[in-house]
Order: C-alpha cells, then structure tokens, then sequence
C-alpha cells in the first residue's frame, strides 16, 4: 500500500476500524511517519468534532421561514428581462445546450460544405474570369473575316520569290 491509498483509507479506519482495509492500513501506518503524522491530525480533528454541538435554531425560526415564504410567493413574477438575467448569471447552462448543439451542426455544415465544395452545386455557377489573351481568341475565332485577314496580311509580308506559286486568297 502507498501513502496516497493510506490517506484516502484513513477515514474508514477511524470510522469502521474493524473493516476489511483496516488492518492494510494499519501495517503500512507503522511503517510510515508522515502517514502517522496524518492520521494524528485525522483523529484529532474527529475528536474536536465530537466535542461541538450545534447551536439551538431560535424559537420564532419556522414562523420567519414561513412569512419569508409568503412574501416571495405573494411578490409579483420578475420580467422577462430580469428572469433572463437571473438565468444567465446563476444556472448551470443546461438550457443552453440543445441551442449550442444546434449552432455547433450548423457550423460543422457550413464548415464540411465549404470543404467539400458545396458552393459548386448546378445552379449556382460563378463566372469564370478569363485572360485578355484567352478572350482575344475567342474573338478571333467567332470572326472568321478577322482570321481570313490576318492571313492575307501574313502573306503580304512574306518575300515576293514565290509569287508565280499561288495567288493571293481573299
């Protein structure tokens, strides 16, 4: 037995000292001083314990407890505001869970849509920004005339050598 075990059995040994774990907890006491240290101050507490006595409750105690009582009861309810307040300062939160819960799906979907693309469904196609270089040939290619000039012009600026070799296309 270590001394973390002897003191949490200390207790039980001065309350039920004839218990199953007593007499572990008296050997590894006989061997130990600060566990002896600390069931001294263990018994020493219980016998200042059984010495006080607890006060009398004055005579007129109920009937004050019970005009306190009707004074409550007879006060009329706190607004919304104030109950609100009361309940936000002084509960344990347990009314609150359902709507965190809520809050928290919500933002997992938010969070797991943006991931997985969701912004991306049919229907919801952003427009795609393109190049001036890509936008220029789409130009170009929805204007055949445009290309049939470039063409001619290409041609024109190639050597003359070859002229008896075709005509110009138009």
């Amino acid at each position: 037995m270590n001394c973390r075990i002897c003191q949490t059995e200390m207790p039980e040994l001065l309350l039920a000292p004839a218990s199953a774990n007593s007499a572990a907890v008296r050997t590894h006491l006989d061997s130990c001083p600060d566990c002896q240290k600390e069931f001294a101050s263990f018994q020493s507490t219980f016998a200042l314990l059984d010495t006080w006595q607890a006060p009398e409750p004055s005579p007129y105690f109920d009937q004050k407890l019970a005009v306190r009582l009707r004074e409550e009861q007879a006060m009329p309810p706190a607004g919304w505001v104030e109950r609100m307040k009361a309940r936000l300062l002084f509960n344990t939160g347990r009314q609150f869970r359902p709507a965190l819960a809520g809050a928290m799906a919500v933002a997992l979907l938010v969070g797991g849509g943006t991931f997985a693309g969701i912004s991306t469904l049919p229907g919801h196609h952003d427009q795609v920004q393109s190049s001036a270089a890509v936008n220029d040939l789409q130009i170009l290619d929805k204007n055949d005339q445009a290309l049939q000039q470039m063409d001619q012009l290409l041609q024109d600026d190639q050597p003359a050598d070859d002229n008896s070799a075709s005509p110009p296309q138009s």
